[in-house]
């Protein structure tokens, strides 16, 4: 059975904080020691604010084109510089709309940037992704296996709209400690046909499950202990999720 157990005794994260320290006492005051196929899904929120990814909006001039994407979106124009700074490509840009491919690859608005939850007295800051979700993930990883044995998997978990889909839904944008993409190419079916383009977004749907407890608001729950997941396979970062340019049929 897959259990699905909020941390919420975390309390506001701050630049500097020794998040795995924060994330161990969170999951021992639920009284609970990790054991295999236990995951720690965390919020990229936190991470970010650990990792002190903050910038005050009126420290950003915008150039150029953050003033002629501004006024096609409607969006600040600061706000539209610091979009620019942390993505590769913009590909739409309409009122109120502004979809990037970041540079870690993800497609996403905004370039993954955030105004809401970011602590009290920061109204003026902007909160950025960690510089890479995967190395933050593998970090927290080895915090924890200081104090636990064994030390669960760790996915870093962000809020992603979809094609053709409405509403937002969790997805993996770091791992650590499981196959975050497990290639199901060459197993059998029930009728004994063999898979041939079967890959299963492991991270994503844990990302997914643990958002159920997330929420999206002022819920105040930002990790999750996901328990009884079974894989097989090797590990595999969140990237190993973004698919590569040259196979996207869809820009």
């Amino acid at each position: 059975m897959i259990e699905i157990i909020p941390l919420s005794d975390i309390g506001e994260v701050h630049p500097g904080d020794d998040l795995a320290k924060l994330l161990a006492e969170a999951i021992a005051a639920t009284g609970l020691t990790p054991a295999d196929g236990d995951v720690l899904v965390v919020t990229q929120k936190i991470v970010s604010k650990a990792e002190n990814r903050f910038v005050r909006m009126d420290k950003v001039t915008p150039g150029a084109e953050a003033e002629r994407l501004a006024g096609i979106t409607g969006k600040l124009p600061a706000f539209v510089e610091l979009v620019l700074r942390e993505s590769s490509a913009i590909l739409r840009a309409v009122p109120k709309v502004l979809i990037t491919r970041h540079r870690t690859g993800h497609i996403m608005a905004n370039s993954g940037i955030d105004h809401s939850n970011i602590g009290q007295g920061r109204s003026e800051n902007a909160l950025l992704l960690p510089s890479n979700p995967d190395a933050s993930a593998q970090a927290i990883r080895a915090g924890l296996a200081a104090r636990f044995d064994p030390a669960p998997a760790v996915l870093i978990s962000d809020s992603f709209g979809r094609p053709w889909r409405m509403g937002v839904t969790n997805v993996a944008i770091g791992a650590s400690g499981l196959p975050s993409l497990v290639d199901r190419r060459g197993d059998l079916d029930r009728d004994g046909r063999p898979l041939e383009v079967t890959q299963v977004a492991l991270g994503d749907m844990l990302a997914s499950a643990a958002g159920l407890a997330m929420g999206e608001g002022a819920e105040g729950v930002p990790a999750v202990l996901v328990r009884g997941v079974s894989w097989r396979g090797p590990d595999a970062p969140a990237s190993a999720l973004i698919r590569p340019i040259e196979q996207d049929l869809f820009q």
